[in-house]
């Protein structure tokens, strides 16, 4: 992704050209070469387009580097153990601690030592011409990068993600603070960290350097952590986190930061200070549109690039935008998602974007796990739905006597009483991220309750949740899915 900030980013030459570059006409240009980016091009090049990208840092992007891969690297190992330890015979071989510099030397194989050599072979295979360097737009169609002028014959693409969000605290500019990237490849374990956020990247990357061996203190402004998701699941993170040892402050604001003899001090509104070696500020992101020359085409840069759902510019049909860059979604596989959907309508196809922001399948890979797709009781309520809650323990199936035994965690299945369909759901859990997809097709697709009461789950999985929910919907409701009824009709 096109990010800015880092001395990476400069090292990596903004001028440089890659080598077989056939001038400056294009049919497409993708600027961004983060995974929207990316399969955005490849879609586009393997049916036939002529298709430059444009990446002034590392092709694949934040989340290969900087974000959702990283982090999972360090989140892994304790997990693994957690689960290793919950299975008598397993548990007894299972008596040491974490090994802090295979973890981190993990990590750095994962994002591959911030080396993009490995992604550059994808593009070349497809036709795609990588040019390195700050792109920018230069009227209708054009766009800028290392010194040449190149010319979109069809459209230009827009994906260049977001980037970390500093509030303006006082002292915080000149207290050094870690950003997701920082946090997510450093090199040694802080004495202590504080956490300025409890969102999904503050809360992720609290327990894994608590589990690492950091002292963590989080300060989130809110009454909860993480929260667009569930109350339950922020309770129940909550006190996962307690058991941890990390210092949650809630309902918290900071005041004033400073730095001093290798400390940084953070002022608290209610007079309260909190003082660690490292501070990491997680309290959102920005769209990326600054330095973009967006006003060239009579647009305002600094904010969420406006598109409709066919994710066009509206004043600009030959204009898109894809990835965190609209504030739809800030979340890798939307913008994978909406990638696919830009790419079918340059090729001419008529293509709408159906899944939004509060809807998109989500997870935030703690301890325990919080997946959830679709909206929460609460945001069903405020919308006008007649909707209720079906909440079961994750672990109360025969299958979690092998997976996840005796792990806490509640699922709540939201269900539109009207019309019987689901309108949300929240696994909270041990590794309950992989059971997103089924959830998610019962919600895009909209799968009457009566058809989720054929879905047979197998036993002993821990799919029959499914079946416990049914079951308890059943009886709670005093009906039953499987006899013939009129019902409302389930539109798509």
């Amino acid at each position: 992704m096109q990010n800015g900030g880092a001395e990476s980013e400069r090292a990596m030459g903004e001028d440089r050209v890659a080598e077989g570059h056939p001038g400056g006409e294009f049919e497409v240009i993708v600027i961004g070469a983060g995974p929207a980016g990316e399969v955005a091009a490849g879609r586009l090049a393997e049916r036939g387009k002529r298709v430059a990208i444009i990446e002034r840092h590392l092709v694949g992007g934040e989340c290969s580097f900087y974000a959702c891969m990283p982090s999972k690297a360090l989140l892994r190992p304790a997990e693994a153990l957690e689960e290793v330890r919950r299975v008598p015979g397993a548990a007894e071989a299972a008596t040491g601690s974490l090994e802090v510099q295979a973890v981190l030397a993990r990590r750095d194989e994962i994002i591959h030592n911030l080396n993009d050599e490995s992604q550059l072979p994808w593009l070349g295979d497809r036709g795609i011409v990588l040019l390195r360097g700050d792109a920018r737009l230069d009227g209708e169609r054009r766009v800028r990068v290392a010194g040449q002028l190149l010319h979109a014959a069809e459209a230009v693409v827009i994906a260049v993600g977001s980037g970390p969000l500093f509030p303006p605290i006082p002292g915080l500019a000149d207290a050094h603070a870690w950003s997701n990237r920082e946090i997510t490849t450093a090199s040694a374990v802080p004495r202590s960290l504080a956490v300025l956020g409890g969102g999904v990247t503050g809360v992720e990357m609290a327990q894994a350097w608590r589990w690492l061996g950091a002292r963590v203190t989080v300060v989130e402004a809110l009454d909860r952590l993480i929260a667009r998701e569930e109350p339950l699941a922020a309770r129940e993170l909550q006190e996962a986190m307690a058991r941890d040892g990390i210092d949650v402050r809630l309902g918290s604001r900071a005041s004033d930061v400073r730095r001093e003899d290798g400390m940084i001090t953070i002022s608290l509104e209610s007079g309260d200070e909190v003082a660690a070696e490292r501070l990491l500020v997680a309290i959102g992101r920005r769209p990326l549109t600054a330095g973009l020359g967006l006003e060239t085409v009579g647009l305002e840069p600094g904010g969420p690039l406006e598109v409709d759902d066919h994710l066009r510019v509206p004043e600009h049909p030959w204009l898109y935008g894809i990835g965190d860059i609209t504030a739809r979604s800030l979340l890798t596989h939307s913008g994978k998602y909406e990638a696919r959907i830009a790419a079918d309508n340059i090729l001419g196809l008529d293509a709408l974007a159906r899944t939004d922001g509060p809807g998109a399948p989500r997870v935030t890979f703690t301890r325990p796990q919080v997946a959830a797709v679709g909206t929460t009781l609460a945001g069903a309520l405020d919308a006008g739905r007649r909707a209720d809650a079906i909440d079961i323990a994750t672990s109360s199936t025969a299958g979690a006597s092998f997976v996840g035994r005796e792990a806490p965690g509640t699922t709540r299945f939201v269900v539109d009483l009207d019309r019987e369909v689901l309108l949300g759901v929240t696994f909270i859990g041990a590794e309950v991220a992989d059971f997103l997809q089924a959830a998610t097709i019962a919600v895009v697709g909209q799968v009457p309750l009566a058809q989720l009461a054929h879905a047979v789950a197998a036993f002993p999985t821990r799919s029959e949740l499914w079946l416990n929910f049914i079951e308890a919907y059943e009886s709670k409701h005093k009906v039953s899915l499987h006899e013939v009824r009129s019902r409302a009709p389930h539109p798509v």
